[in-house]
């Protein structure tokens, strides 16, 4: 008689589903890299775990005929030992490709690669995230620019917050490594989401200070008053 497997605890199981989830990601990153990888969503449910992957080219993603879908979920599967059809991957296509941190990070990658100015690069990202519609934009590049001492340049437009719980539901950052000849280059990328009280390119949730100043109430002014005319009967004498 086999024993029973005790209970995992919850301690345990936070920093197992969080393992699972960057070892995933990693994954991810590096296989789609070319495919526009914005991120993956994994969702657990009784019969089946469902993952979620965000990609600005899915028809990449899924192959032809849905073979590399298939191919992914097999290589999942066998990695992380799941049973035989317990795990399913989905592709959903990223609607606005310029605010995906991402997707952006990796078009900067491939510009530095093929050989453009990082100047040029990093102002082409830039422009093109903030006609997209973000609120801000930072792009970080350190490493061997030029000369051989390393440098760190910054290239930043609009209003992004780096500190409290909005800078978690706002902002979304992205980093790369990028082999140069000269070394390797650091890319980071932050770009702060707007507010959309839809959820679709942007979290619900305002900024706490956001304020908003609704207009007065139209008021109906009263007209001058008329003065009411009371008539009274004489009283007749007898």
């Amino acid at each position: 008689m086999s024993m029973a497997r005790p209970p995992m605890s919850k301690r345990r199981k936070f920093v197992a589903d969080g393992v699972f989830y960057a070892e995933l990601n990693e994954f991810l990153m590096r296989t789609l890299a070319e495919d526009g990888y914005a991120g993956v969503e994994v969702r657990v449910t009784p019969i089946r775990t469902e993952i979620i992957i965000r990609a600005t080219r899915t028809r990449e993603v899924l192959g032809e005929k849905g073979r590399r879908i298939r191919e992914l979920t097999s290589a999942i599967q066998k990695r992380f030992q799941f049973p035989e059809n317990s795990v399913e991957l989905f592709a959903e296509r990223v609607e606005q490709r310029g605010l995906g941190a991402a997707a952006q990070c990796e078009s900067l990658k491939y510009k530095l690669l093929g050989g453009l100015a990082v100047r040029r690069a990093a102002y082409g990202v830039l422009r093109f995230v903030m006609e997209a519609g973000a609120t801000g934009c930072e792009v970080v590049v350190s490493g061997k620019v030029r000369a051989q001492r390393a440098k760190v340049m910054k290239f930043k437009d609009g209003y992004l917050i780096s500190s409290g719980q909005p800078s978690l539901d706002y902002c979304d950052h992205a980093s790369r490594h990028v082999d140069m000849r000269q070394g390797i280059l650091g890319v980071k990328v932050s770009i702060m989401k707007p507010h959309d009280p839809e959820g679709k390119i942007g979290p619900k949730t305002p900024l706490p200070d956001k304020i908003q100043v609704n207009d007065p109430k139209e008021e109906e002014v009263p007209t001058q008053p008329q003065p009411e005319i009371v008539e009274y009967e004489a009283a007749g004498e007898e």
